[in-house]
């Protein structure tokens, strides 16, 4: 009862009252920055309207395929607004894939069918494949609901255009797309496609020195557009401006290096110039790019005949004769000799001309005989190379040649 109580020990109050403000403090102040620094960064979302300004600067500055990148960005944003489609449409019409254009166009007709451009692009689209009767409802309809829409008035200009170089127009065509052509400048006199309208149509009539002024009015709008080099091209080949011609398709190979027409172009420039060795180089580049395209084929084919690579020749032209696979397992359709072909008689009677080289008179003898009977007797080149071919064939085997006569020595077509 009388047991002495210990006195208090005021330094381990201290000590417990000075643990307890630590471990508060820590609590509220440094936990939570601990694991806020733990937390991943947060990604700011991007606006619709920048990754929209972002994608028109592309498309200005050439940058295609960043630029339908970037508007396909902008649709996850906003589904809705069909001049997200229509501008990709465009994109993919200037990069030469009038399929994918032709789904983008109708893409945008789905969320509004009343859109005149979506028509008129979807129009486009469809003249690229060839598919005129279709393109000119949808041309048609783009003026319908707007009938001062420059672009539906350009489109249906070069539309006309391509019918008439097909020779399927009827005998007001060639007025109908010129009047088409001088609208849609009326309409649109800054636009880069009024202008390039008008050129294709002055140069689909041979009128080159106009054509040539509208094709660079064109550039000096947009000159970053891969196709108006081409046209530009074109027109300098023609004029036989041949340097001009080079420079240009190889500005539209530099924006847009997946297409081959450019260097297959450069290829038959320098073809046509004598420069086998040249035009061999940018034919096979043209034929990596795409390698199952038998006309490329067809062109590597007859640039190895003028190298003196008749072997080679053959494989490559016999792969657009027969058909069949290259080493790297590419499969190449054949090309039909038809009577109103330009370049297929060509790959044929050198094909034949090369297996003749080559001692191979059986191949070829038939090939020079198909020629003979289907192509136009208006094709003296290739009759006369035909007959050249037998010609040769009967010294080799000591035969009396049985279809023509012809001297021995070969020629060239002039393009």
């Amino acid at each position: 009862m009388n047991r002495r109580r210990r006195p208090f020990n005021y330094f381990k109050i201290f000590g417990l009252i000075a643990a307890i403000a630590a471990m508060v403090y820590f609590s509220l102040y440094i936990s939570p920055t601990i694991q806020q620094a733990m937390l991943p960064t947060p990604t700011p979302t991007r606006s619709p309207d920048s990754i929209i300004a972002e994608a028109e600067q592309a498309l200005a500055d050439g940058k295609l395929t960043r630029g339908i990148e970037l508007y396909q960005q902008a649709v996850v944003l906003i589904p809705n607004e069909p001049k997200l489609y229509i501008e990709m449409a465009k994109g993919s019409m200037w990069l030469g894939d009038p399929a994918k254009a032709q789904t983008e166009a109708e893409n945008a007709l789905l969320l509004n069918p009343n859109n005149s451009t979506a028509h008129a692009v979807r129009g486009w689209a469809l003249s690229a494949q060839g598919n005129y009767l279709d393109a000119e409802i949808s041309l048609k309809r783009a003026l319908e609901i707007d009938p001062n829409n420059a672009l539906a008035h350009s489109y249906y200009a070069e539309m006309l255009t391509d019918i008439y170089l097909s020779g399927k127009g009827a005998l007001d065509t060639i007025d109908l797309m010129r009047e088409e052509s001088r609208v849609a400048l009326s309409l649109g006199p800054g636009m880069f496609e009024t202008h390039r309208a008008r050129g294709y149509v002055l140069e689909a009539t041979a009128n080159y020195k106009e054509a040539l002024s509208e094709y660079e009015s064109a550039t000096a709008i947009n000159n970053k557009i891969p196709d108006i080099h081409i046209s530009l091209g074109r027109i300098y080949r023609i004029m036989e401006v041949y340097d001009k011609a080079v420079n240009s398709f190889t500005v539209a190979s530099q924006l847009n290096p997946n297409d081959p027409t450019p260097l297959l172009l450069i290829s038959r420039i320098y073809y046509t110039i004598g420069e086998f060795g040249k035009a061999e180089q940018y034919a096979r580049q043209a034929v990596t790019i795409s390698p199952t395209d038998p006309n490329l084929r067809g062109n590597l084919g007859v640039t190895y005949y003028k190298n003196q690579k008749y072997e080679n020749a053959i494989e490559e032209l016999g792969l657009v004769v027969n058909g069949g696979q290259d080493d790297s397992g590419n499969l190449v359709e054949p090309l039909a000799l038809t009577g109103d072909s330009i370049r297929i008689p060509e790959y044929y009677y050198t094909y034949g001309l090369a297996l003749v080289r080559t001692g191979n008179c059986g191949e070829a003898l038939p090939i020079f005989s198909r020629i003979i009977d289907t192509v136009s007797a208006a094709d003296e080149i290739s009759i006369y190379n035909a007959n050249v071919g037998i010609e040769m064939c009967a010294e080799q085997l000591s035969i009396t040649p049985t279809v023509g006569s012809a001297p021995t020595e070969e020629i060239t077509p002039t393009p």
